[in-house]
């Protein structure tokens, strides 16, 4: 797996700290890396603009992803600036520790 630190990119806020997110390193590609940042974060991928490098390196294909190393800090750069529009609930079955199997008991 590889370890990335992730954000969204948000100047105004005082608190703006990094997740770290795995990738199979197997599937190190744009869109896996733009679905496993957006599913974590809770941001709809339409609403990504571009993905950064930090500190000032703009992410566009594969072969870029394919370079990245273990820790680096990526920032996701929104398009929209109104936060209600941003943000979306995962649904229940993407969200982290969920287990399918639990949620299907029998009396």
């Amino acid at each position: 797996e590889l370890v990335l630190k992730v954000r969204i990119q948000t100047p105004t806020l005082r608190e703006n700290d990094f997740i770290e997110i795995e990738l199979d390193r197997q599937e190190l590609t744009y869109q896996e890396l733009l679905r496993v940042s957006c599913r974590e974060l809770g941001v709809n991928p339409e609403h990504v603009q571009k993905i950064r490098k930090l500190p000032n390196t703009m992410l566009r294909k594969d072969k870029d992803v394919a370079r990245l190393q273990d820790f680096q800090e990526l920032e996701l750069v929104l398009t929209v600036s109104d936060k209600n529009l941003l943000f979306r609930v995962p649904t229940l079955s993407e969200q982290s520790g969920y287990n399918k199997k639990a949620s299907e008991l029998t009396y």
